[in-house]
């Protein structure tokens, strides 16, 4: 950023208030949602994955905004790859998660077959992330994620099922590609709340309609129970 807003509490700096504000928004919300998914005690594998998404993006968005933003200056450039990789690690569970929802239409066999796909691609851009250090390859995973995997899963099974939890997953996925939108284009609302404080607030309702989505998974019964 070429101008970094600061402000300064009980003497402490505090680096682009507003944007670390929002990156805790996404984090509160991420943890309220997984300790709900906790509380239902399902053993159902979706559900599971779709809890892990939550934390670690929790995990994630806490990291980007304490120590990427409010205290970076604290800190040296390579403290930035454990909220990079966290990040990474949760866009990772939320595509095993659409995967496994597909179960519902998909055959065993190729449900694992994407499991293996999910791994080698994950494993392919850490490894890129860490041999390069370019937030490039975050980017790429999280949109290739989001964009590809969950987009075309969860819509495949809107498509045939009108699935009631794909239908809120479809509408996370455009809210992101919309805070994708605004990051790519640096579209800023204001110097204090700029492009990423605005990229932040889409995320946390993405997140949003991704738990309601969950909530809605029915894995055990017939997917017609799932319809509309």
């Amino acid at each position: 950023m070429d101008n970094i807003n600061t402000i300064y509490f009980q003497g402490i700096r505090i680096d682009e208030p507003i944007v670390t504000l929002t990156d805790l928004l996404v984090s509160v919300l991420c943890f309220i949602f997984a300790y709900r998914l906790h509380r239902k005690q399902s053993n159902e594998k979706v559900l599971v994955y779709f809890k892990f998404y939550f934390l670690i993006m929790g995990i994630a968005t806490a990291l980007g905004g304490i120590i990427g933003h409010a205290f970076m200056y604290q800190f040296s450039f390579y403290w930035k790859l454990p909220g990079w990789i966290t990040s990474m690690f949760s866009i990772m569970f939320v595509e095993r998660a659409a995967i496994e929802h597909t179960r519902i239409l998909l055959s065993g066999k190729i449900v694992k077959i994407l499991g293996i796909l999910n791994i080698i691609e994950f494993l392919t851009f850490l490894s890129l992330t860490i041999l390069t250090l370019n937030f490039f390859y975050v980017e790429f995973h999280s949109g290739y994620g989001l964009m590809f995997v969950v987009l075309s899963l969860e819509g495949f099974l809107f498509f045939k099922t009108r699935n009631k939890a794909s239908k809120y997953m479809l509408i996370g996925v455009t809210i992101a590609a919309i805070a994708a939108l605004f990051f790519m284009n640096k579209w800023s609302i204001h110097q204090w709340f700029n492009y990423l404080s605005a990229s932040h607030v889409l995320m946390a309702l993405a997140a949003f309609f991704f738990y309601i989505g969950a909530t809605k998974i029915e894995m055990g019964t017939n997917h017609s129970s799932n319809r509309n």
